[in-house]
């Protein structure tokens, strides 16, 4: 087998426009993600309002577009109403979704001001588990109408004269989980999204809705769901959601390093779903793809099974990620990347603490996890025109795949920065990677930098006493070579290739 990839992309050969909301997030009200994560009061680095600034500089530094919020199975059984308001009058409710208990002292207009400090846009989820399309609405209301209505003058009175404006809203989550408190069938879902659709444009007719896809590529209703619910609101809505988390249990590498093939796979399903139901429709509309729960999650399992009920802000979801899991979230942001006509949002779930790029010790300091680098890379350097990437690669098979491309790759071209970025995973576990990159159609550039994350050890890990044991340098080798570049790609590395055009 000969060792050598090629990758040859054209200015004029384009996939899409890159949405900047596919580099979002989530927070939800579960584990240490708010309490202890974002919101600390008394923290030596705790603002006016109780939010860590430490974490707030570390995600400024990944330019998150837009965050999710409040869930997430929390949000099923969510009422909106307990977290705004003066803090001290707010109840302490039983939290049926992770079996916890949720004091509401950081609710919908804390988090409001936290994502104008963070430099994000809110993506609020509303409650279609346990409510439905009047309550909605009124949330709706409270948060986008001007004033003289009880629920807009209510925000008024609780202290934000100017209305939230929030654009994106949630139908609720994962509605086809055994596990979501008031999980319903596709008709039922379909309906009831529908309605609190119709609803909520008659309020606000600027905002967009996305509907509620299956919760996972493994789920028995997948793609049945997204057929009947789509068919059923259709007309309504803007998006339908996408949810996937891989891990690796069996400590197989080739074959968790492969599994953004089934990511790739499941993306095209979704697309294909949503065309049928526009042809069926002989609708003008397309619908588009949120993926807006997404990442690798499986260590931190048993440890979740261990923990006591009706705590606050336990450790959940605490999974400690290593190298191979950067290398992994790399290539699932190349599978957002590479269908960046369809998909115009993404959340990695979640952003700290909790399955996370980011990590923090109550009353202590924060760190960045191994994954939180690759997020960095392409959020910041993956802004432009995502490019037809023409691979060619040695190929090996693994467990659950076959023909699996040792060069996982995508370019993005910035023509307002003048440059193209080049990403590219190398899954090899033992050997480096030789890359030429075609880029003649673009004339002359120069080398920018060649970023690299790599390690000896695939399972090295961030924490907070090594908390720069798994971090990027940018001792790459790429040189320009003529019309293209080349590169030696590093035995199981993540890399980012920039050039400055002209």
């Amino acid at each position: 087998m000969s060792m050598q990839a090629k990758l040859i992309v054209d200015k004029d050969f384009t996939i899409g426009e890159v949405d900047k909301r596919i580099y979002g997030s989530f927070i939800e009200h579960l584990g240490r993600a708010v309490y202890g994560g974002i919101y600390e009061p008394g923290h030596p680095s705790a603002d006016e309002q109780g939010f860590r600034t430490d974490v707030l500089e570390l995600i400024r530094g990944i330019d998150v577009p837009i965050v999710r919020y409040p869930g997430g199975n929390f949000v099923s059984g969510y009422n909106w109403e307990d977290g705004v308001g003066p803090v001290e009058l707010r109840p302490r409710r039983l939290e049926l979704a992770w079996r916890t208990i949720e004091p509401n002292l950081f609710g919908f207009g804390e988090f409001v001001d936290w994502c104008r400090k963070a430099g994000t846009e809110p993506m609020m989820a509303v409650n279609l588990g346990t409510r439905g399309p009047e309550e909605a609405r009124q949330l709706l209301e409270y948060s986008n109408h001007p004033s003289g209505t009880y629920w807009s003058d209510l925000r008024v009175q609780h202290g934000y004269k100017a209305p939230h404006a929030i654009k994106t809203w949630c139908l609720g989550n994962e509605m086809d989980g055994p596990w979501q408190i008031g999980a319903k069938t596709a008709e039922e879902y379909g309906r009831i999204a529908a309605e609190t659709a119709k609803v909520m444009k008659w309020v606000d007719p600027s905002i967009e809705l996305v509907a509620c896809g299956s919760s996972g590529l493994g789920m028995p209703t997948f793609p049945e769901w997204e057929r009947t619910v789509l068919d059923l609101s259709y007309n309504e809505v803007d998006y339908i959601s996408l949810h996937q988390y891989y891990g690796n249990r069996d400590k197989d590498t080739a074959n968790f390093l492969a599994q953004s093939m089934g990511m790739d796979a499941f993306i095209g399903s979704v697309i294909a779903t949503c065309d049928y139901i526009q042809a069926k429709k002989r609708s003008k509309k397309k619908v588009h793809l949120s993926f807006d729960e997404w990442n690798v999650w499986y260590h931190s399992n048993e440890a979740d099974s261990r923990i006591e009920p009706w705590s606050i802000a336990p450790p959940q979801l605490e999974d400690v990620y290593n190298h191979e899991d950067a290398l992994l979230v790399g290539s699932m942001l190349i599978s957002i990347l590479k269908r960046a006509d369809r998909v115009k949002m993404a959340c990695m779930a979640q952003l700290v603490n909790v399955i996370a790029p980011i990590m923090t010790e109550t009353g202590g300091g924060a760190w960045k996890q191994t994954i939180y680098y690759p997020y960095m890379h392409t959020s910041i350097f993956g802004r432009g025109t995502v490019l037809v990437p023409l691979v060619e690669s040695p190929k090996y098979d693994a467990k659950d795949y076959t023909d699996v491309p040792y060069l996982d790759a995508i370019a993005v071209h910035n023509a307002e920065a003048g440059e193209v970025t080049v990403f590219a995973v190398n899954r090899h576990l033992s050997e480096s990677l030789p890359l030429s990159v075609d880029l003649r159609s673009f004339g002359s550039f120069r080398l920018i930098e060649h970023i690299v994350l790599e390690s000896d050890d695939l399972k090295a890990a961030n924490t907070k006493a090594a908390p720069n044991r798994v971090a990027p340098h940018t001792h790459g080798n790429a040189v320009v070579d003529g019309g293209g570049l080349s590169a030696s790609l590093g035995k199981a590395s993540w890399n980012v290739i920039r050039v400055k055009l002209g």
